[in-house]
């Protein structure tokens, strides 16, 4: 991975965590145990110090930074989609930010909170625990439900499998010119993780 050091401070990665070779990490940042950092994500200790704690996932394109003489965090287990900005912001442990959500200065997201995707969390704005804020700029919605908690907590454990994963055989290779007649299957599949809408209409349609 590209990780630079800026007047005398260097990122820290615990060894158990992943960060894909074109992440980049600049000065002070800490990513702890288990953690999952995407392709082409920036975190940027130039400013402020930068802290994902153990088991938090930070996925594609996103942007980690804060300002001057300040920390932005992501705390335990918490779980960041494809293209989220967070700047100056404390994001709680199993909190969701979704895709292409903004997180400015000062906004506190609570513990197991979500943030909608496309959803701009304005500076110093708050959303309390276990609640759901969407638009733009965001509001709080409603409470979540222990259904909307327990597919987190699950899509959280997927990716703390995907650093697992990873780590274990994630290597470049040259693609080939067609694919193999004997392909192998990943270890994955639709059991392990489906988008919140089908695991809704799922549960609606489970026995008491």
């Amino acid at each position: 991975m590209p990780a630079y050091e800026i007047d005398g401070v260097v990122p820290v990665v615990d060894p158990t965590a992943y960060v894909h070779p074109t992440a980049v990490l600049i000065g002070d940042v800490h990513v702890g145990p288990g953690c999952y950092v995407g392709p082409f994500a920036s975190l940027r200790g130039d400013f402020g110090r930068i802290v994902m704690a153990a088991g938090a996932n930070l996925q594609d394109h996103c942007m980690f930074h804060t300002f001057p003489g300040t920390e932005a965090v992501l705390e335990r287990d918490g779980h960041v989609g494809h293209g989220a900005v967070l700047h100056g912001c404390r994001v709680g442990a199993g909190a969701l930010i979704g895709m292409n959500a903004v997180v400015m200065d000062g906004a506190v997201v609570g513990e197991a909170a979500f943030v909608g995707a496309h959803s701009f969390v304005r500076a110093g704005f708050v959303v309390p625990p276990r609640t759901l804020a969407t638009g733009s700029p965001a509001a709080v919605r409603r409470e979540l439900t222990a259904d909307e908690l327990a597919w987190k907590a699950n899509g959280t454990r997927t990716y703390q499998r995907l650093t697992e994963r990873c780590r274990a055989t994630l290597r470049p290779v040259t693609p080939l010119p067609v694919a193999e007649p004997d392909r192998p299957s990943l270890t994955t599949d639709a059991r392990v993780a489906v988008p919140l809408d089908e695991y809704r209409r799922a549960r609606r349609g489970a026995p008491e």
